[in-house]
């Protein structure tokens, strides 16, 4: 039998599926679950810690917690991070930072981001490992406004966007994105460790606020053997959503209610 904390925090899961809290969303005080659950502050936070460990909320000293992603599979209807969405399947995620700079934006850059082509902004280079194996690579742009706070995590942060939330309050909640198919270049087959000319899923996307203020663009490229991408349709939802490839876990987008993970 589950233990209290276990029940509740399943129980806080399928409410955030449900939309009952939403990105963005703060969730109640410890007082208000404690007296709904009828149980003590402490079996809360056992219960709140899990979904934290998971990416699903976060919190911030002298806060309330706020909700960071929604459903466990990574959909793109909700902004889950790349850790965030392998915490989610008990995958281990790691992150280390190739190179970083700041440079002039380029007219790609400038309306990506909503910004004057030569705008200073932030170009960082990222590779992710999925479970100590490398999967990913990341060539995000960070606007100018956040940068700074971006150049203040250091180099193998597990997950940026969680950190960007403790540090700054920053919550990403909308994203665009394009995808397609590329071959290898000598550079990302360095990176990932494979044959150049290798086949790589291509996913170019803008993540903003909640207002929709750009926050970042990234052109990330995935390891095709580790990471897949399946589409479910149904009326009224948006179902795309990533899983993990031959060999590693995967875990589908069952939801159907609507139809969204940002790299960091």
């Amino acid at each position: 039998m589950a233990a209290r904390h276990e029940e509740i925090a399943e129980e806080l899961r399928r409410a955030i599926d449900r939309e009952e809290y939403v990105v963005g969303a703060l969730m109640p005080s410890e007082a208000e679950l404690a007296a709904r659950y009828e149980v003590s502050r402490g079996t809360v936070r056992q219960a709140v810690a899990a979904l934290t460990a998971e990416g699903l909320i976060g919190s911030r000293q002298g806060a309330r917690r706020v909700v960071l992603a929604g459903q466990r599979s990574q959909s793109f209807a909700e902004l889950r991070s790349f850790a965030q969405w392998a915490r989610a399947m008990g995958r281990s995620a790691t992150g280390s930072v190739v190179s970083a700079g700041r440079r002039p934006s380029t007219p790609e850059d400038a309306a990506r981001l909503n910004l004057r082509t030569g705008t200073e902004v932030l170009h960082v280079l990222r590779v992710r490992g999925l479970d100590g194996e490398r999967v990913l690579v990341e060539r995000t742009v960070y606007a100018d406004w956040i940068a700074p706070a971006v150049e203040r995590i250091e180099p193998d942060c597990e997950s940026v966007t969680q950190r960007l939330y403790e540090d700054t309050g920053l919550v990403f909640a909308y994203g665009e994105h394009l995808i397609d198919a590329v071959s290898a270049g000598t550079a990302d087959a360095e990176l990932l460790g494979v044959r150049r000319t290798s086949p790589l899923l291509r996913v170019r996307r803008v993540t903003t606020t909640q207002t929709g203020r750009p926050v970042e663009w990234s052109d990330d490229r995935y390891r095709s053997d580790a990471v897949n991408f399946s589409v479910h349709n149904s009326i009224g939802s948006n179902p795309l959503a990533r899983q993990a490839g031959p060999g590693l876990e995967t875990v589908e987008n069952r939801r159907g209610e609507r139809g969204d993970p940002t790299g960091g």
